[in-house]
Order: structure tokens, then sequence, then C-alpha cells
């Protein structure tokens, strides 16, 4: 038997980070997402976002790459979303996504900075958000391609 746990910190974007996720649906959303991750036998720790972006923070199996499965998640999701009427101005996902490992020791920091998200983003865009996870976590930026959809 193999023991193994990979604990990542997944971000994504809606579609040109147009703000399609409304605040008194975004529940909803949150919970389909982790329907989804269910089904793919992951551990959710916790899920969070803004109007034009989500935060998961899960455990994958080790059978499961980490692209596999936010191909999955947004895909679902974004058929899903297109369907609900709750969501009207949903066009889809952004391209990217971001993808950082944590250990279980830093759990709780990672909980907490993603049910933290609104007051994180009084004081950061989701553009600067992002471009700082990237730059903490050792990513040259690109910036023919950052954030941008075509």
């Amino acid at each position: 038997m193999s023991y193994t746990t990979c604990y990542y910190h997944i971000v994504f974007r809606t579609y040109r980070s147009e703000k399609t996720i409304p605040e008194e649906h975004e529940r909803e959303l949150y919970a389909y997402l982790y329907g989804i991750a269910k089904n793919l036998k992951c551990k959710t720790y916790r899920i969070g976002g803004m109007p034009d972006h989500i935060h998961i923070f899960a455990s994958l199996p080790s059978t499961l790459p980490l692209s596999s499965f936010v191909q999955k998640i947004k895909t679902q999701s974004s058929k899903w979303l297109k369907t609900n009427h709750h969501f009207p101005d949903f066009h889809g996902w952004g391209h990217e996504y971001a993808g950082f490992s944590y250990s279980a020791r830093e759990r709780d920091m990672i909980v907490g900075y993603i049910t933290r998200q609104r007051e994180h983003h009084r004081q950061l865009t989701f553009s600067e958000e992002y471009r700082l996870f990237l730059e903490e976590n050792g990513i040259l930026i690109d910036e023919r391609y950052f954030l941008h959809d075509i």
C-alpha cells in the first residue's frame, strides 16, 4: 500500500475576469464544486472566492493529476452554470489556473486565507493577488499571456 497526500490551493477566474458569480448565489456554486470534487475522490477543505474568481483548497488522490482535476471542475461547473438561472451572465472560466502545493501544517493558514477573501479584496484586485501568488511561488510571468483570454 502507498501513502500519499497532495494538498493544493487552486485559483481560477471567470472568463475575462467578469464579475458573473453573484454573492447571493455563490454558496450554491461552492456546493456544486464540492460535489464534483467529492465524486473525484478528493477531500475539499475550503472553497471560496469573489464574483470574478474561485479558490479551492483540496487534497487529491495520487491517481488524479492536478491538471485533470482542474479540467473536470471547470468543464462540469461551466456546463451547470450556463444552465442555472442564478448565473445569467456567466460565459465560462478563464483559460488559466494556478495550483500551489502545501503541507498539512499549512492547511489552517490556507483555509483562513480563502475564508477571508472579501477582506483581502478590499486592498487587492484579483490581478494583484494572482500576480503575488505566482511571484511568491517562484513562477515567472510572461506578460503576453498574463490573465489573457483568447
